[in-house]
């Protein structure tokens, strides 16, 4: 089964987002566990968790089809301590909320070197704060996502992906989020089936598919290589509609959160439509 969904907004309190899945025809949805640009935000009340699990109950959503994210603020490689203890705070924080709603992953965009430390000790800084909030919570992956690589942010080869899943202490409670734009602009083509496919294989290899709890489905508006992060509406940017075609059909995407974090957000009942209507018969 193809659990497809968006990035939807929890605005005005976090049992807002399944209910505003629903309206879109979503199947999975993804959603900020408080505003994304601030460090701190009020706990949740028994309220706003009770309603929560109520509406996901009732729109029948599973916690396998919910993937929340992070806020942008935060950098788990942080070279200063002070922005990495700020940083590691708003993700234990974080973790903790979605143990509260049970929800059983979390997806996070790695962390950025910042051009004063170097990438091994970046990504050994990342895995570090990994293990720390593990050790404080219960239930939750830790999802790890492929990043662009632009500026100085990690995450952006397999390899580096890799690297800080190696140092992750507890295995069954980390895995990654493969986003298509992203992928495209760090370097790995994913536009015809030899490419896709090649792509793929290299990632069971380096990373492992058994790591992979869901996507981000975006076109892209940079090209191959760019190391530029712009997404793009589905079918609107450099990437064809074959690329959609080839991951709605493949069963190693079955049973995760695919999730829309394309910039029209009028359009994401169509595209949701759209990349079903991919399927083949």
């Amino acid at each position: 089964m193809k659990y497809v969904g968006a990035h939807v907004s929890a605005s005005g309190g976090v049992e807002n987002a399944p209910l505003n899945a629903h309206k879109i025809g979503a199947k999975a949805f993804a959603f900020f566990t408080k505003n994304q640009r601030q460090w701190v935000a009020a706990p949740y009340t028994e309220k706003n968790i009770d309603l929560f699990k109520e509406r996901c109950q009732s729109f029948g959503y599973s916690p396998d089809q919910i993937l929340p994210h992070d806020s942008y603020l935060i950098n788990l490689g942080h070279p200063q301590k002070e922005g990495l203890e700020q940083s590691r705070n708003a993700f234990f924080d974080e973790m903790k909320r979605c143990e509260q709603l049970g929800l059983n992953r979390f997806n996070f965009h790695p962390g950025s070197h910042l051009n004063q430390i170097s990438i091994d000790e970046c990504l050994n800084r990342i895995a570090e704060s990994i293990n720390l909030a593990l050790d404080k919570t219960s239930g939750v992956t830790a999802v790890i996502e492929n990043t662009a690589g632009q500026g100085t942010n990690l995450g952006h080869t397999f390899e580096q992906l890799a690297q800080i899943i190696d140092k992750v202490e507890d295995k069954s409670r980390v895995g990654v989020c493969i986003d298509t734009a992203h992928t495209l602009a760090s370097g790995y083509e994913i536009r015809t089936r030899d490419a896709f496919d090649e792509t793929f294989s290299k990632f069971d290899r380096i990373v492992g598919f058994h790591y992979l709890k869901g996507m981000h489905i975006n076109d892209s508006k940079k090209e191959l290589a760019s190391r530029v992060d712009r997404h793009d509406s589905i079918g609107k940017g450099v990437m064809n509609m074959d690329m959609f075609s080839f991951i709605m059909n493949d069963p190693r995407f079955e049973n995760m959160p695919l999730i829309l974090e394309t910039p029209d957000e009028l359009l994401w009942a169509e595209e949701i439509a759209t990349l079903y209507s991919l399927i083949s018969q």
